[in-house]
């Protein structure tokens, strides 16, 4: 099952349900992602029951497909990125064998064609290509492999960064705020399911393409991740319930054979060049400059749509 949200001119868009071929929608019962997650045991026999999608769809109306949720909540779980930032940054391995996460911006999420508003290009602007799921309640202290009955939805991720904001926020121990405006997300939220084989283990077995002003950037695949997307909501849910609606990004996709299929973030770049010659070469985003990210499958499908967004100053 395929759904994405409509801009209507609404803080929530118009949910619909989407054709296999990505091309004609059906509205649905239910006005917003948000109605149907918080009750999505009664509304999902209902959208899989649609088989008709009698409108065609405009790829300049579909916004992010839940544009604003309740919580935010982005994981860091590729260890070769881990370990390229600790270069960049300057900073110790992590003696821990818990997630990294971190509780980010969720009141407002870009549609995939957005232009992106950003103050200056003094702050490192960086895109960050992941992968995220979209649960319903969660129950406080759900197990990890309970939890993956909890993901009902399946999502690509632009996770905006500003890096020269970062480590000042990261130095008081509190965490992220200047550093991390809204995020990006590709069009299409998909069932479990529509990922075949590529969903295992809590994981997404896709590469994620990736093309800065043109230029190819990186394909690296989501498989890798040192906690998969179960570890990643018990993690969450350990102290607290999670609310329906709540999303769960990977982190930054990153392979260790990185020389061969690159990166999903300019930061890690600069990391490996200051690893071959000590010190970076590559800048980061200038306004103007257009970034292009879409999950490929096997045969050449992309399932969550495409992402292809320009930075422009405030």
């Amino acid at each position: 099952m395929i759904l994405a949200t409509l801009d209507n001119g609404t803080p929530d868009g118009r949910l619909v349900i989407v054709s296999p071929d990505r091309t004609h929608y059906a509205l649905v019962p239910v006005a917003t992602m948000q109605a149907a997650l918080d009750d999505w045991q009664a509304v999902e026999p209902v959208l899989r029951a649609i088989s008709q999608f009698p409108a065609p769809l405009d790829p300049a109306t579909i916004a992010a497909p839940l544009r604003r949720a309740w919580q935010w909540l982005d994981g860091s779980v590729y260890s070769t990125h881990a370990e390229l930032m600790q270069i960049a940054f300057g900073l110790p391995p992590l003696d821990t064998d818990r997630p990294l996460m971190y509780q980010g911006m969720s009141d407002r999420f870009y549609g995939p064609l957005e232009d992106v508003i950003l103050p200056s290009e003094d702050h490192g602007i960086d895109f960050e290509g992941e992968f995220g799921v979209i649960t319903d309640r969660v129950p406080m202290g759900t197990d990890a492999v309970t939890a993956l009955d909890h993901v009902k939805l399946i999502v690509q991720i632009n996770d905006w960064s500003l890096r020269t904001l970062a480590p000042i926020e990261m130095k008081t121990g509190f965490g992220w705020v200047q550093a991390k405006p809204a995020c990006s997300m590709a069009p299409f939220a998909v069932t479990p399911e529509e990922l075949g084989a590529a969903w295992h283990d809590g994981r997404v077995g896709l590469d994620l393409h990736i093309q800065w002003n043109g230029r190819d950037f990186g394909h690296a695949n989501g498989r890798p991740m040192l906690f998969g997307f179960g570890e990643l909501i018990a993690h969450a849910a350990l102290s607290r319930d999670l609310v329906a609606g709540t999303i769960i990004g990977s982190g930054t996709v990153s392979n260790a054979d990185y020389a061969k299929v690159g990166s999903s973030c300019i930061s890690e770049v600069r990391a490996i060049e200051m690893i071959a010659g000590g010190r970076p070469e590559t800048g980061f985003m200038k306004f103007g400059d257009r970034v292009r990210m879409e999950a490929r499958a096997a045969d050449g499908s992309t399932p969550f749509g495409l992402i292809e967004q320009r930075v422009i100053p405030k």
